[in-house]
């Protein structure tokens, strides 16, 4: 008998402690999320009570009127519900997420993608509900990058934390390890002995004076995709020429991060089902070196894709197996592609060794000489070839406007000349050239008042890779011409779309949605410049603390940002300082030179250097 009711006793005790752990389940499960996993750092929960449902829309647990008071900026104290005094650090397997281009979520979604069209390469963001409300960490031992120009040669190995390619690539000449750092000799898989004497090749094969492949500025903005670590890209620069570096995060694991730390334009994209965000005639050149990419797929869309982004009299340089190799399928591939870029127009510049370059016709008089019924057929009249986010691509030839037609190509000056020209596609927005040049030295004006304000806390080289989030004309770009700083110049995907017009400055960009997360790493820009953006995210009903926390994602510690907006949402960004580890670095009422200002005020930011392992999770 007492030995049953001692089994008794411990089978309570047994049934009373699973309870207690079913309980502390249960609310674990409450807080972190479905059996697919929230990924969001605890803590998130609380701050989906103040509307923050991550890069957008609206959490749908939240009245109307709470979400309201997530982004009238107008509010006075008390009304717009309580502030973060901090927000939840994410997980340190997610230091290097992008939202929307993140390989979990469509997992956890169920994505049907096509994987033979990189559809799982594209940009898919996140539902509200499954959107982060938390801070990056940056890796362990993450240091403040190396200035440029050092940087183009050499990161810390710390910050991109990835061997990968310095094993895979060793003997490309790609990067190596070497200590505390990785080390970027300049090489490619095509160019093991360096891009500056490749590119050199390209010049020569093209006669250009000198082996300068900039031809006396006439070549100044290139597209290069598949572009590795974005070596090609990073020896343009002493040229003159500037490249968009565009590759997927693919199995090359982390190339465009990687170039990005050097101080290298890049973009994370793909050639899959949609255009690339960038306008029609862009570049003078497009480059694929071993880009891995089946040109001949669905009709030649993805070269038709160039063919929309080429410029009057562009090239493509192509070096691949097909151009030289003579085994059955390479010499089966070439025969395929050169009969499509005849029926394209295009026509052989030159072909030497391993490589091919090809050039676009500058009229639309061969398109109209084809046989009729000849494939690829010229895009219908209503396309808009300059409509590209998330626009789907088209397998047809982009004809040239009349005002092409008439100048008989481009009619852009030489670079430097072009970047201060009133670019001929101005005349596509209504605008004259007087308000063109008034816009030029309004922002000159502004970005010698960013300057004084920026001074007590940057060096010459503080500064490296600059995004302006509003970019309008590119003026704010154009102004910093003397400095050695590179722009992403971002325009809306809502507004005018005169990201032809920074094109033809010869400056770079996209067209982007500010609700929804850019398609970048984490810690990637020195200084992002919101100009009205948050005015912009009030009338879109865009959450304004979304948007702080997506550019925290995107800033770099140490970094900067100005914000020239109204006041009610300077206010409203100061209340999140604290949250975000951010310090108040000057404010000074915008000076009245533009009917645009608007009882402006200009904010300047820096982000306060923070380890996950120290300040924040020691906090909570």
């Amino acid at each position: 008998m007492t030995r049953g009711r001692a089994d008794g006793v411990q089978k309570k005790r047994l049934i009373t402690f699973l309870c207690v752990v079913a309980i502390i389940l249960g609310i674990v499960y409450f807080y972190d999320g479905s059996s697919f996993g929230s990924q969001v750092h605890n803590g998130a929960s609380s701050l989906r009570k103040l509307g923050s449902s991550y890069l957008g829309g609206d959490d749908n647990s939240d009245s109307d009127s709470k979400d309201e008071a997530t982004f009238k900026f107008g509010l006075e104290d008390g009304e717009d519900g309580m502030v973060p005094r901090s927000y939840p650090v994410c997980d340190d397997r997610h230091s290097e997420l992008i939202p929307c281009l993140d390989r979990n979520l469509i997992y956890q979604l169920r994505l049907k993608l096509d994987l033979s069209l990189m559809e799982h390469y594209e940009r898919h963001c996140p539902p509200p509900e499954r959107r982060f409300n938390c801070l990056i960490p940056p890796p362990t031992g993450y240091k403040v990058p190396i200035k440029w120009p050092r940087s183009r040669d050499e990161v810390w190995k710390a910050n991109i934390p990835h061997n990968f390619l310095a094993k895979e690539k060793q003997d490309q000449n790609w990067m190596t390890e070497k200590g505390e750092k990785i080390i970027f000799p300049g090489g490619g898989t095509h160019f093991h002995y360096g891009a500056g004497k490749y590119i050199a090749s390209l010049a020569n094969m093209l006669n250009f004076s000198n082996d300068n492949l900039n031809n006396g500025g006439r070549i100044r903005t290139v597209l290069d995709v598949g572009c590795g670590v974005a070596s090609f890209g990073a020896y343009l620069l002493s040229s003159d020429i500037i490249a968009m570096s565009v590759a997927p995060n693919d199995v090359h694991q982390n190339q465009i991060q990687f170039a990005l730390e050097r101080g290298i334009p890049a973009y994370l994209g793909v050639l899959g089902t949609k255009r690339l965000p960038y306008p029609s005639r862009s570049f003078e050149l497009a480059h694929c070196s071993r880009c891995r990419i089946d040109w001949l797929q669905r009709d030649g869309i993805l070269l038709l894709e160039l063919d929309r982004l080429l410029r009057p009299g562009g090239y493509f340089a192509y070096s691949s197996p097909e151009a030289y190799a003579q085994d059955e399928e390479d010499l089966r591939i070439w025969r395929e592609m050169s009969a499509l870029v005849e029926r394209m127009c295009w026509k052989i510049a030159a072909k030497q060794n391993q490589t091919v370059i090809w050039v676009k016709p500058m009229t639309n008089d061969c398109y109209m000489e084809r046989e009729p019924g000849t494939q690829p057929p010229l895009c219908r009249s209503d396309d808009d070839p300059d409509a590209v986010y998330g626009v789907k691509m088209e397998a047809c030839i982009t004809p040239y406007s009349d005002q092409t037609q008439r100048t008989r190509g481009s009619g852009l000056a030489p670079w430097p000349s072009r970047l201060t020209s009133p670019p001929p596609r101005l005349t596509d927005f209504g605008h004259s050239i007087d308000m063109f040049e008034k816009d030029t030295e309004v922002w000159q004006r502004r970005i010698e008042n960013y300057w004084n304000l920026l001074k007590p806390k940057i060096k010459a080289d503080t500064l490296r890779n600059i995004m302006d989030m509003k970019a309008n004309f590119g003026s704010f770009a154009a102004a910093l011409k003397d400095k050695d700083v590179w722009v992403m110049n971002v325009v809306p995907e809502d507004g005018p779309n005169t990201l032809k017009l920074i094109y033809d400055r010869g400056l770079l960009g996209s067209v982007h949605n500010w609700c929804e997360a850019y398609s970048t790493y984490p810690r990637t820009y020195d200084l992002l410049h919101a100009w009205t953006v948050f005015s912009d995210m009030e009338r879109k009903g865009c959450s304004g603390e979304d948007l702080l926390i997506e550019m925290d994602r995107m800033l770099r510690p140490t970094g900067f940002i100005i914000v020239r907006d109204k006041r009610p949402v300077v206010e409203f960004i100061k209340k999140h300082l604290t949250a975000l580890h951010w310090e108040a670095v000057a404010t000074a009422d915008a000076d009245s030179d533009s009917e645009q200002d608007d009882g402006e005020i200009v904010f300047v930011i820096q982000k306060k250097m923070w380890l996950a392992t120290e300040t924040l999770r020691d906090s909570e």
